[in-house]
C-alpha cells in the first residue's frame, strides 16, 4: 500500500469479450496491487449501449477513484501493462471490442496534450458510460476546461444511442 500523497486521479474500464465484468473486477485489482496507487473509491458497474462503432456487444463499465504517485504519463503506461496482461490487442476497429479499455479522465485539474495522453479525456463528457459513473462516486467534480460540474454534464447529455442500465454483480443484467 502506498503511503504519503499522492495526486486524484480518475480511471474509466470497460470490456465487451469474454468474461467482462471479471476483466473490470482484474482491472481494479491491479490497481489495487500497484505499490505506488490506492484505489479509493469504486462506482457501481453497468451495463453499457456500444457508442461509436455500434455493431458490437455491450460493454460492463464502471469508473474508480484513486490516489497515486505515478506522474500521468507513467500511470497510463501501468494502465497499458494491465489492459494487456488481459489480453487487450491494440489495432483493429476503432472505439471496437476489447477484453479491457482503462482510460484517464481526470487527473487532478491537470490539463495536458501529449501525443501519447490528452487529459481530461477528450470525449469523455459525451460519453454516459462514464460521466454516470463519474456522479456516483462525486457529482461536484468541476471539468477543468468546461467549468462543469460532471452532474451537469450528464444532466445536458444527448441521450441518442447510450443506453446504461445497472449491472448486478452476480452476473446477469439488472434491468
Amino acid at each position: 500500500m502506498m503511503s504519503g500523497s499522492g495526486s486524484i486521479a480518475f480511471i474509466s474500464l470497460g470490456s465487451n469479450i469474454g468474461d467482462k465484468y471479471r476483466y473490470c473486477r482484474e482491472g481494479i485489482a491491479a490497481l489495487e496491487a500497484d505499490v505506488q496507487t490506492v484505489v479509493t473509491s469504486r462506482s457501481p458497474f453497468y451495463r453499457t449501449e456500444p457508442v461509436d462503432y455500434r455493431d458490437q456487444d455491450w460493454f460492463v463499465n464502471a469508473v474508480v477513484r484513486i490516489e497515486t504517485r505515478r506522474d500521468p504519463l507513467a500511470l497510463l503506461a501501468l494502465l497499458n501493462a494491465i489492459e494487456a496482461r488481459a489480453g487487450r490487442k491494440r489495432g483493429g476497429v476503432r472505439f471496437g471490442p476489447r477484453t479491457l479499455d482503462m482510460d484517464i479522465i481526470f487527473y487532478g485539474g491537470r490539463i495536458m496534450t501529449d501525443p501519447a495522453l490528452t487529459l481530461p479525456h477528450p470525449r469523455m463528457h459525451k460519453r454516459r458510460f462514464v460521466l454516470q459513473p463519474l456522479c456516483d462516486i462525486d457529482p461536484t467534480i468541476v471539468h477543468p476546461v468546461f467549468h462543469k460540474t460532471v452532474q451537469y454534464l450528464l444532466d445536458h447529455l444527448d441521450d441518442e444511442g447510450q443506453e446504461i442500465h445497472p449491472y448486478n454483480e452476480q452476473g446477469a443484467p439488472s434491468f
